[in-house]
């Protein structure tokens, strides 16, 4: 390679250079194979540099780009990038084939050929009728017509440095804008996304409720406890602060609030009567037991691991683990105290049988103030009809 070519392409301003052709480089580009594309080592992350005159498509390229193992610079002509190529030493060079001045071809020819560029791989950009052959000439690694697809492009570019076919980006109608490729592949993400959310949701719901069911194994009296308990405080929840439904955590959190219990002695946690004093006191330990476990689990970090800790918190601060009085205790958690008490009042326990619904509801309201906090007692005296019917429909099922 001539050294003068370089020159050229640093006078291009007055002058028209014609660099000499390249050798190809493997890929695909509109079906056709470029046999042997060259595995390459990408040091210290990526680096992309990204040269087109469009200032507009150079934005949408580097948001697209952007990533903690990403670093792209971005240069508006051959001239503008020939300093970064020399100094900064690329991994990756997306450019466009129509630049002003000296042409994303020459420049092209010129990063492959000239030793002190590293030859970086390269994908052109073109929105004419440039074709494979001349792509492939110039040295190029993959060829993408515009308007292109931001997931091709980030899928050509995750493939390139591993030495396997790169896929060209296909053609797209001439009338369409590159943005509104952009809008519909962001459409499509969205979309996978929102799937891909529902299916980790389910997955995380049903390993939560059959750890629920094996910790109720253990107590077959108390039947589905924690499924009604979850429907209660659901539904005083949206009387309450409706708001409070869209942290994740909130359900799990009710479903997994006795998830402590199992560091509880069966002869404590299945007594047929009342707890002794030390008894007492093991027991009162599963709220912070059940803390612990959750600490590290993302899916109830919220409200749900307040509920886990603090539900047996009482509005007059004589509850516990921690004595919390009044507002000092998680909203969360003082709904779930409404509905866990509803649901041992009016299902079987081991010391006694359940008792009517309306003994129950009276006491709750007897605990206004002083176990509960009343707006609490007011959501549940409100939806109380709503909880009733809940309550017939799970406890057959108890």
């Amino acid at each position: 390679m001539s050294m003068n070519a370089t020159s050229r392409v640093e006078k291009s301003a007055r002058a028209d250079p014609l660099f000499p052709l390249g050798a190809a480089v493997a890929d695909e580009v509109e079906g056709i194979g470029w046999p042997g594309l060259r595995q390459r080592e990408m040091i210290d992350g990526h680096r992309i540099l990204v040269v087109d005159d469009d200032p507009g498509l150079r934005l949408l390229l580097r948001t697209t780009l952007a990533d903690d193992e990403i670093t792209v610079k971005e240069a508006s002509s051959a001239e503008a990038a020939i300093e970064l190529v020399r100094s900064w030493e690329p991994n990756l060079v997306i450019l466009d084939i129509g630049l002003p001045g000296v042409s994303g071809l020459e420049f092209c020819r010129e990063l492959k050929h000239n030793a002190s560029f590293r030859a970086p791989a390269v994908i052109l950009l073109t929105g004419a009728d440039t074709g494979a052959d001349e792509a492939r000439t110039a040295g190029a690694d993959a060829l993408l017509r515009k308007p292109f697809s931001p997931v091709a492009l980030v899928s050509l570019i995750d493939r390139l440095p591993n030495g396997s076919p790169a896929l060209a980006g296909t053609a797209e109608p001439a009338e369409k804008e590159q943005l509104i490729v952009y809008a519909r592949d962001l459409s499509r993400l969205l979309q996978a996304e929102r799937k891909h959310r529902r299916l980790l949701q389910h997955a995380y719901r049903t390993t939560v409720t059959a750890l629920t069911d094996a910790l109720e194994a253990r107590d077959p009296r108390t039947g589905t406890h924690a499924l009604r308990v979850q429907r209660y405080a659901l539904e005083l929840t949206d009387a309450v602060l409706p708001n409070l439904l869209a942290d994740p955590s909130l359900e799990y959190g009710f479903l997994l609030h006795d998830i402590g219990k199992i560091a509880i002695p069966d002869q404590i946690l299945n007594k047929p009567g009342p707890l002794s004093e030390p008894e007492l006191q093991v027991m009162r330990q599963h709220p912070q037991v059940g803390a612990q476990i959750l600490r590290d689990v993302a899916l109830i970090d919220g409200q749900g691991i307040a509920v886990v800790r603090s539900h047996h918190e009482r509005w007059d601060g004589r509850g516990y683990p921690d004595q919390l009085v009044a507002a000092d205790i998680p909203i969360g958690a003082r709904i779930f105290a409404v509905a866990d008490t509803l649901d041992a009042m009016t299902s079987d326990r081991p010391y006694r049988t359940a008792l009517p619904w309306p003994t129950a509801a009276e006491e709750i309201v007897a605990q206004s103030g002083r176990q509960f906090d009343p707006r609490i007692v007011a959501a549940f005296t409100h939806r109380q009809p709503r909880l009733r019917r809940i309550h017939e429909e799970l406890i057959p099922a108890a």
